[in-house]
């Protein structure tokens, strides 16, 4: 698919360098079986990525699904992954199928894979190896065909260094590396996004801003933006709430 296409399509708005390398990779990748592990600070659009390599692989008419590995306590991240049987566990009253059963024939994006406990990367290793899930407190090896996207904010070498990453796994998930530009090292792409922020979120508020003065775009390409795309779009939101005028200032 051609670049702009692609970029309308998903709704990524930019022209650094470093962008359209990333999404060019996605694009090329996206049609193969290879594990895909992106890199990118918080807020950069990691799961945009994977939903754009899934939507342009063979596997786009079945599922997707993201799972943020963070956010999942960790004494069911065994059970939400890969299902559990009825009575294996206090609380357990019916079977359940876990999220790799459930996206067979699709694609799982596992954000923040770098949190995951050891104890889970070894099992997720053994699925990725024999293509099989086995359910807490079953007795059989299920088949599943999904092809995993991960994603994490740290350095994945440096954590298997502390000890705190299993290796064999870094390099099971690690087929191909994308790594999504922070929004300080695509500045000139800020006036751009500012504009698109602004029709979005006056549309929805009924608001008549119509743009922001020059001093306040020079203020938003001087900011740091630890948040990214994500804290960039919260700050306009809040200001075309705000506003008053015609124009943020």
């Amino acid at each position: 698919m051609e670049l702009q296409s692609l970029k309308n399509r998903f709704g990524i708005i930019g022209n650094a360098p470093a962008l359209n390398h990333a999404l060019n990779v996605a694009a090329q990748v996206a049609n193969t079986d290879l594990s895909v592990l992106i890199n990118g600070e918080s807020g950069v659009g990691k799961e945009v990525f994977s939903q754009i390599i899934h939507s342009l692989s063979s596997r786009k008419h079945n599922s997707f699904i993201a799972v943020n590995c963070g956010a999942i306590p960790e004494g069911t991240i065994d059970s939400e992954l890969f299902g559990h049987e009825k009575g294996s566990f206090t609380g357990a009253v019916d079977s359940r199928k876990g999220y790799f059963e459930t996206v067979n024939g699709g694609t799982i994006f596992l954000d923040e894979i770098g949190v995951m406990p050891m104890e889970m990367q070894v099992k997720l290793l053994r699925v990725l190896q024999e293509r099989t899930v086995e359910a807490v407190g079953g007795a059989k090896a299920v088949p599943v065909d999904v092809r995993v996207v991960a994603a994490t904010h740290r350095d994945l070498e440096a954590e298997i260094a502390a000890g705190r990453f299993r290796e064999d796994l870094f390099y099971r998930l690690d087929g191909v590396k994308i790594r999504i530009p922070a929004l300080r090292e695509r500045l000139d792409d800020i006036p751009e996004l500012v504009e698109y922020f602004i029709v979005r979120h006056r549309d929805a508020m009924g608001k008549r801003v119509s743009g922001a003065t020059s001093e306040t775009i020079r203020t938003l390409m001087a900011a740091h933006w630890k948040g990214n795309i994500r804290q960039l779009d919260n700050a306009i939101e809040r200001a075309v709430m705000m506003c008053e005028g015609e124009e943020i200032t």
